[in-house]
């Protein structure tokens, strides 16, 4: 049996969809769908069951898990939204509950994968390697991240079983519609431009240009591949990057977009930066990629442009949603 926390989720919805692709769907999604738009993302999935987060945490603290045989634990269930301003619930939701599966996952050897953040870097300034000195919370959200990094660091030279964390930059592509202002910009761009004919950007912030704000976007699959290479390689643990190692500016991305709908850069428009945001934003991200290729990984990452025109041609057929193969 496979589990998927936060398999009804974006990311985690898409490990599923990858695992079904190699003929997997014993699979347990863990979720909670008090969003019920969630549902959409599992409809057109196999799997085997699916549990409540509260129940199943309940579940695993009483052992109920302990005769069955669990090849992996793929934990994508988080709380995500950096504007969120409770502390508490942000660390019972994303530290407490990864560090009571932690404990589970290593102390029955199962192999446990699970989502961190490039928001452990703050605003970028000391560099993006998988090293303290770089790290910084701008926010409870890459605190809570941060966080059960560091509680990982404290074991990681004396675990037998497989733990990785994995450091996702901006994701972006199928299955995300549930996230409202956490959606990614390719997502947030297709629709304005369908409502309003056109993009907006940021105007200049932060020693950038306007929408020359730059970021390491990555599409969702390649994430996918990441997760299923490190599952396919159980000799290998610790926290890695999971990005392009490229940084595109956000122009660059609406282009795409704008591109796709055959529409010219003069839709392209800027709005002022924000105060809120402002001391909270990263104006700057680029994976480190070395730990995540010495590591072994070559799958490689798909070209901005063509994930971009993939990924509204989805947008444009289903919604964004994968249909029932």
């Amino acid at each position: 049996m496979i589990i998927v926390t936060g398999g009804a989720g974006f990311i985690g919805s898409n490990i599923v969809k990858g695992l079904n692709d190699m003929g997997r769907d014993d699979i347990l999604i863990v979720d909670n769908l008090t969003n019920m738009v969630k549902f959409k993302n599992i409809q057109a999935l196999s799997a085997m069951d699916y549990m409540d987060k509260l129940e199943f945490i309940k579940k695993v603290e009483q052992g109920d898990f302990d005769n069955k045989s669990i090849d992996v634990i793929f934990h994508e269930g988080a709380c995500s939204d950096t504007m969120e301003y409770n502390g508490r619930y942000m660390m019972e939701n994303n530290f407490e509950y990864t560090k009571k599966l932690f404990h589970y996952a290593t102390a029955r050897k199962i192999q446990f994968l699970y989502a961190s953040s490039a928001s452990t870097y703050g605003s970028g300034k000391n560099g993006f390697k998988e090293e303290k000195h770089c790290e910084e919370a701008l926010n409870v959200y890459a605190f809570s991240k941060l966080f059960f990094d560091n509680y990982l660091r404290r074991y990681l030279d004396d675990l037998d079983s497989q733990v990785v964390g994995l450091r996702y930059f901006n994701v972006y592509g199928p299955q995300e519609n549930h996230k409202g202002r956490m959606a990614s910009m390719v997502f947030q761009m297709y629709n304005q431009f369908k409502e309003e004919g056109c993009v907006k950007l940021f105007d200049a912030y932060g020693g950038y240009g306007p929408g020359e704000q730059k970021r390491d976007f990555v599409y969702v699959r390649d994430v996918v591949r990441v997760n299923l290479y490190f599952w396919q390689h159980p000799d290998k643990k610790g926290i890695f990057n999971c990005g392009c190692g490229r940084a595109n500016t956000f122009n660059t991305l609406a282009k795409a977009v704008l591109k796709h709908f055959k529409a010219d850069d003069e839709c392209l428009k800027y709005v002022p930066f924000p105060d809120v945001l402002k001391g909270k934003y990263q104006s700057f991200t680029q994976a480190d990629g070395k730990s995540l290729l010495s590591a072994g990984y070559d799958g490689g990452f798909t070209d901005i442009e063509e994930a971009v025109e993939e990924y509204c041609t989805l947008l444009d057929k289903t919604g964004g949603y994968y249909e029932r193969a």
